[in-house]
């Protein structure tokens, strides 16, 4: 019987693969209660807009939101980075994943969060 392999593949760290399992696990938690409070707890399942506006009004829930938005396009990022890693493209290739993955993620949580405040302060 051979001994298995450990190690991480070229172009992956320990710190992203511990960032993907930490952010998937709490992906797991999130979006349940994600689905709990907007889909059962809320008043008949935020039907309308203004269901929303005022349901994000507890400062609970778009707080909530923000942490799964960031976990979900950081987890998701990372995870297609792994895909590419598979695909064992050159260095200088994966060099533009990695920044272009950068700025779409940054570029992606500012958007949300951005989004986030304006319903919070459409309610205000």
């Amino acid at each position: 019987m051979s001994e298995m392999n450990y190690t991480p593949r070229t172009g992956e760290t320990v710190w992203s693969w511990l960032i993907k399992i930490f952010t998937g696990l709490l992906l797991f938690f999130i979006l349940g209660f994600h689905f709990l409070i907007n889909h059962y707890l809320a008043p008949e399942g935020l039907m309308t807009w203004s269901d929303v506006v005022e349901f994000y009004q507890n400062p609970i829930v778009p707080v909530l939101e923000g942490f799964f938005l960031v976990f979900v396009i950081s987890h998701s990022l990372i995870g297609l980075r792994g895909i590419i890693l598979d695909l064992n493209p050159s260095k200088g290739t994966m060099r533009i994943v990695t920044v272009l993955f950068w700025i779409i993620g940054i570029g992606f949580t500012i958007y949300g969060i951005w989004l986030l405040i304006a319903v919070v302060n459409h309610g205000a």
